[in-house]
């Protein structure tokens, strides 16, 4: 009798031992103490992260944002938005003034064995662009020798900008601005001849600017690749696999079609793979150390990635091009969740 109460007390301490070390995330902890997830933004991008006329952020940015809320605390509104420059948007995250960094961010070698940071997963395939003005009547990039170009410091696109133009032999003049709403007015006022970033970010400004929209225009040339996603600290495992798995979930639904409008429906569904995604086998939530329908707070709240695209994207005119599924010729893919 006694060794049978041992052996019992044995196994609940073991049980009790394994489910600490799932859920031993520092910043996890700390998200779940403070009862909010703090996400650093441009907040200066529509259809990405831009105020809305009730002050409430938008954008699919924001979304991934409250799409983690949702994973690690289930609630999607339990999110704090830090807007951030390009310049401090790192500093932000190393400092801990930030869970995580979701701000148009390039993956790249350097950031991620120079600055104690991972990248999580690639939320947007992107380019480097130029735009100019329409009355300079500039078709390609190839026209734009000797131009004067607006690009934002401490950002990729300084790198593959002057590559392109020294690739490509030509001669261009930086004109850097650590202020991206700066930037566009001197960019609109004339002061540069085009404006360089992401191809998407150029979309988002042109949309902005609303009836002035035709006054830009978007060469067709992209001269880089820009895998843009969120970045979090190096050193917390299990904070980096509830971020990255986040956006593997939004796909993997997609690809099930299963949707923010279904979902319920789907915990009765008979497709092992979508029993598994919704928590409704398995304790795939418990081994990041999060409830078992982490998946299905995701879903319903937020929506799967196409939802997300449809409602914040779309509306710029960006065609989903890489960022369709595999299964539609795209390079967005979820690993099994299982």
């Amino acid at each position: 009798m006694l060794r049978s109460i041992l052996f019992c007390l044995a196994a609940t301490l073991l049980t009790s031992a394994a489910m600490a070390q799932a859920s031993g995330s520092p910043t996890l902890d700390a998200v779940r103490a403070r009862g909010f997830v703090t996400c650093g933004v441009s907040g200066t991008n529509p259809g990405f992260a831009f105020p809305d006329n009730r002050s409430e952020m938008r954008g699919s940015e924001a979304e991934f944002c409250r799409a983690v809320a949702a994973a690690a605390l289930g609630d999607a509104g339990k999110v704090r938005f830090v807007v951030l420059t390009s310049t401090n948007r790192f500093t932000a995250l190393q400092s801990g003034e930030v869970d995580l960094l979701v701000r148009t961010a390039t993956w790249s070698l350097a950031r991620e064995t120079s600055l104690g940071l991972l990248f999580a997963g690639t939320t947007f395939y992107d380019g480097t662009a130029f735009m100019v003005h329409s009355s300079a009547g500039v078709k390609s990039a190839r026209e734009l020798d000797g131009a004067t170009i607006c690009i934002l410091p401490g950002t990729t696109t300084e790198l593959a900008v002057a590559d392109y133009f020294r690739r490509t032999s030509m001669r261009f003049t930086p004109v850097l601005i650590d202020n991206v709403s700066e930037l566009r007015a001197a960019f609109r006022a004339g002061r540069c001849d085009s404006y360089s970033t992401d191809a998407s970010a150029l979309a988002s400004f042109r949309f902005g600017e609303g009836p002035r929209a035709g006054d830009y225009v978007l060469l067709p040339e992209v001269i880089s690749k820009e895998p843009l996603g969120p970045f979090v600290r190096k050193g917390d495992d299990k904070w980096f696999d509830v971020v990255r798995w986040t956006h593997h979930a939004m796909l993997a639904a997609e690809e099930l079609e299963v949707t923010s409008s279904n979902v319920q429906e789907g915990l009765a569904s008979a497709n092992p793979d979508i029993r598994r995604l919704l928590g409704v086998d398995g304790d795939l939530g418990r081994s990041m150390g999060l409830d078992n329908r982490w998946a299905f707070n995701v879903i319903r709240q937020v929506g799967n990635f196409a939802e997300v695209w449809d409602r914040t994207i779309a509306p710029l005119g960006i065609p989903r091009g890489q960022n369709r599924l595999w299964t539609q010729g795209g390079l967005q893919y979820a690993p099994p969740i299982r």
